[in-house]
């Protein structure tokens, strides 16, 4: 196709995929107070854990209520709704620049992307974010400060949480594709791979609502973790391309055991020290 093919094929795709998100913005839209109990459970959790009076936020301009709960609620539901959409749309768009083998990867690369995002999501909602706000508002109530949040200020933040870890979680994925592509290699990220943690560790604690070290890390653990996971998944491809087998039988040999002993473990702490798991953070309490 010629250059101006190409920004027409571009303009049809992402008016495909803004006609996905309206359709799932508008079956947001019925649900907009169930959808808001959910987006403030964090909130009212961490107010009434640090024992602030009310626990609830407050609506400070007329408007709020109506932007917030009716606009960009629905808007930020639609967006994770219409994630595989969306892919989906991203995908088609490339796909005619690749290998016709290397399209089999559409369903995987579709289904895996949109996995990642709304596991992102759901990993920002009820560990990242929540501990955050606990932390955050906490230092409020130290210090004979009554912490009186705003329903906008709120949003603002749970939304740049929400999005910004549904993205990072995409790393896999994005390395998996430049291994596609043929712009990198595992053999060059594992050789350069103190120079993604030490940039990792950076975002981290750039993005972290918190300046202490334990949140840092609580992004940055499984932003390294989804690293290495993407350079083993470029791995595998870059092992289909040389037409050679990963030696799944050796390397479950010893990954289980391991498993088995991180379950005994657990089990045992559980049950020695009367730990049990809650529907929250940190999840195990006594």
């Amino acid at each position: 196709m010629s250059f101006l093919e190409h920004l027409e094929e571009l303009r049809s795709r992402i008016l495909r995929a803004l006609g996905g998100v309206g359709i799932a913005f508008v079956l947001s839209l019925t649900f907009c107070s169930e959808l808001w109990n959910i987006a403030t459970a964090p909130a009212t959790d961490a107010l009434h854990r640090i024992g602030a009076v009310p626990n609830k936020l407050v609506q400070i301009a007329p408007m709020d209520a109506f932007n917030i709960i009716w606009v960009k609620l629905p808007i930020l539901t639609a967006i994770f709704i219409a994630s595989p959409w969306i892919l989906y749309q991203v995908w088609a768009f490339i796909a005619p620049g690749l290998y016709k083998r290397e399209r089999r990867w559409a369903a995987p690369f579709i289904i895996c992307s949109a996995g990642l995002f709304i596991t992102g999501g759901l990993f920002g909602y009820f560990v990242a974010f929540r501990y955050g706000l606990t932390f955050l508002l906490g230092l409020a109530a130290m210090n004979n400060v009554t912490p009186m949040v705003s329903m906008t200020e709120y949003f603002d933040l749970f939304v740049d949480v929400m999005l910004g870890i549904g993205l990072i979680f995409e790393m896999p994925v994005l390395i998996f594709f430049l291994t596609l592509l043929h712009i990198t290699s595992p053999r060059f990220l594992i050789a350069h791979s103190r120079y993604a943690i030490l940039a990792i560790t950076i975002i981290a604690a750039v993005v972290t609502p918190t300046p202490d070290i334990f949140n840092m890390m609580l992004f940055a653990v499984p932003m390294c973790l989804l690293f290495y996971f993407g350079i083993f998944a470029s791995y595998l491809l870059v092992l289909h391309r040389e037409h050679r087998a990963f030696p799944w039988r050796k390397t479950l040999t010893w990954i289980v055991p391991i498993v088995l002993l991180l379950a005994a473990i657990t089990y045992f702490v559980l049950t020695r020290y009367g730990y049990h798991i809650v529907a929250r953070w940190p999840f195990l309490v006594r």
